[in-house]
């Protein structure tokens, strides 16, 4: 995987190959792993952890040669593990490719906007930590290509690493005299004033020893391990210092004995001092002392290593070490180089910006097409709404003769109501005749003619 893709951990530093891949006498531990540094880094934790539980790969890894884990000749011995845990070997590779594709996809929407057709299978193939071809099941094809995946970009690591602070310091220089540019010649000159005497008050420091050497492991013996330094024993300090004990000293256990010597330089509460460079000053003393003792060239220092670095004269006599500030980070056409791509990534980010302006603009204006339409329509809805308030109001209209328009429907004749008819008035009665006579007590009148008048009868008047 090319050394872009790396990431680079909390510690800045990476771990060793053989522990990355589970080294011989770290499985079964309770050694924790660092972080590796590696993109994939939670993946080959996750394998490293589920074969370490597999009591017959790890037979197998405690005997074999670092060339065959290194080269990824180990994992033929994966057809011989249980089933459950190839099961969780297939789950975890397919975890993998998912998240992979997830980062393509998201990628890809980043550079080239989203609902863009991605060939997940053709950039998969870029991936060398695992076999693409097949996304469903993990094969000994994918072990042996983690582990040398893993070899290689830790191998790469460190040079990433070092072109990252060379960075770093170029941005640092340029900010600088940028800043420098939009002073007047007064202010200009204190200022560089001011970064003259800051450079010399970094430089003002105790002798740094060299890494590795006598004198440095003397004073780590003493200061650190509180021990008497006329008794000095090398492979007493080299049991001190392998604080997981499992025989070797790794790449963050040599870094802690360095500790004392970055102090005498830097301080983080110095204005002059770096904690940045402080870091790349580690590493550059790891590397010093790994190319001095691990002769084999495996990131990892054994006890016959050291004690084989403490007969050689580098380590009884050694030259003086050049820190940093003594040393060339860049040159100044590395600088121009540098402050051209700036120049070019800051007009392509203006491009970037000018394009995201128009389509806020073009965003923006659709918007207000948008609202002004929704604005139409809701004052038509409160037309209508109103026309209807008025309807209801108004009478109804009348048809010819005064007559409704328009007549309700008659009801069904079951659901009709009564109509009350008027009750009939009986005649007076004119004559006695037709009065209906009532036994003896029947009155009964005589008629004068003389009068022309109706006439009681004598036996009603003596009464």
């Amino acid at each position: 995987m090319p050394v872009g893709l790396l990431l680079e951990s909390e510690s800045g530093t990476p771990q060793s190959v053989l522990a990355a891949v589970g080294r011989l006498s770290n499985l079964g531990s309770s050694v924790v792993v660092q972080d590796t540094g590696l993109y994939y880094d939670r993946y080959l934790r996750e394998v490293i952890d589920v074969l370490e539980t597999d009591t017959h790969f790890r037979e197998k890894l405690q005997t074999a040669d670092v060339e065959d884990i290194k080269s990824g000749k180990l994992s033929s011995e994966l057809d011989l593990v249980s089933h459950h845990i190839r099961t969780r070997l297939d789950e975890l590779k397919r975890q993998e490719v998912s998240r992979l594709r997830m980062l393509i996809k998201a990628k890809m929407d980043a550079e080239q906007g989203e609902n863009v057709q991605i060939d997940h299978l053709n950039l998969l193939k870029q991936i060398e930590h695992l076999d693409p071809k097949n996304s469903h099941t993990f094969e000994a094809r994918d072990l042996e290509l983690l582990i040398r995946a893993a070899t290689k970009d830790l191998e790469n690591y460190d040079q990433a690493h070092h072109e990252e602070f060379k960075r770093y310091e170029m941005l640092k220089e340029h900010e600088r005299r940028e800043y420098l540019k939009t002073l007047d010649e007064e202010k200009r000159q204190m200022e560089e004033a001011r970064f003259s005497q800051m450079k010399q008050k970094h430089r003002e420091h105790p002798k740094v020893n060299v890494p590795g050497s006598r004198d440095q492991l003397k004073e780590v013996w003493e200061e650190t391990d509180g021990l008497d330094p006329n008794e000095f024993n090398p492979k007493t300090f080299f049991r001190l210092h392998d604080t997981n004990n499992d025989g070797v000293l790794d790449e963050q256990e040599l870094e802690a004995l360095f500790t004392k010597e970055l102090e005498k330089v830097y301080d983080p509460k110095n204005e002059e001092d770096d904690m940045m460079e402080m870091e790349e000053e580690r590493l550059r003393m790891r590397e010093h002392v790994m190319s001095e003792v691990d002769t084999n060239k495996d990131r990892l220092v054994s006890l016959g290593e050291f004690l084989k670095s403490t007969e050689k004269k580098e380590f009884l006599e050694p030259e003086e070490w050049e820190t940093l500030d003594e040393t060339q980070i860049y040159t100044e056409e590395e600088l121009r180089q540098y402050e051209h791509e700036l120049t070019e990534q800051e007009a392509q980010l203006n491009q970037k910006v000018e394009q995201l302006k128009r389509e806020h603009e073009d965003l923006q204006r659709r918007q207000n097409e948008l609202d002004a339409q929704k604005k139409e329509y809701q004052q038509a809805l409160l037309q209508m709404e109103q026309k209807k308030s008025q309807q209801k109001v108004e009478a109804p209209p009348e048809g010819p003769g005064g007559k409704l328009k328009f007549q309700p429907p008659e009801a069904p004749a079951d659901v009709r109501a009564p109509v009350n008819e008027p009750a009939q008035v009986q005649p007076e009665v004119e004559t006695l005749e037709h009065a209906p006579h009532q036994g003896d007590q029947t009155e009964s009148l005589s008629h004068d003619p003389n009068r022309g008048e109706k006439q009681p009868d004598a036996a009603r008047l003596s009464q």
